[in-house]
């Protein structure tokens, strides 16, 4: 299965007490969404493989904790340690316009705006609090940051694979 089909939303981090269930990091903006789960794919050595889930809790508020169908004791729960935990994308959480996956936003190509110059491609996004921030990598193999706020990121293209900029005076 391809990877385009999935987004990922969370991390198993450990098993979580005896009868077989684990606790997650979310890697999503709406850990809340974990509750309304019936079922999720859990990334297995490359492969998603669908998993049933019997229970949901969440601690603290944040953290999933999570019992699936078939994973009934420490250790099963302990070997899905590191996995990751993704919903077909077509059942991801609709997002306002103007605010993107990350996983969409990886590989995109940078370019200059008003030059038309080749800058890089974007390689991750640091979640900084204030606003995201684009990490390009150069044909030279150095990184460049780029802050994902409107001044900067002018038109963002996933047709042609593109992010259009106009950099702030000093940037490079």
């Amino acid at each position: 299965m391809n990877e385009k089909y999935y987004i990922t939303i969370g991390r198993i981090i450990s098993s979580w007490g005896v009868k077989g269930q684990v606790k997650v990091e979310p890697l999503t903006d709406f850990p809340e969404r974990f509750k309304k789960l019936e079922k999720v794919f859990i990334n297995l050595k490359g492969e998603f493989v669908c998993c049933k889930i019997e229970s949901i809790t969440l601690l603290k508020g944040y953290f999933p904790i999570i019992k699936f169908n078939g994973v009934d004791s420490k250790d099963k729960a302990d070997d899905l340690r590191g996995c990751y935990i993704a919903v077909r994308r077509e059942d991801a959480v609709k997002l306002p316009e103007g605010r993107y996956f990350i996983c969409d936003i990886v590989g995109l190509r940078v370019f200059d705006e008003t030059s038309g110059t080749y800058i890089g491609t974007v390689k991750d996004v640091l979640q900084t609090g204030a606003n995201d921030v684009y990490i390009i990598e150069t044909d030279a193999k150095s990184e460049i940051l780029i802050p994902a706020i409107r001044q900067v990121v002018k038109k963002i293209d996933f047709e042609n694979g593109i992010i259009a900029i106009e950099p702030l005076e000093g940037m490079f």
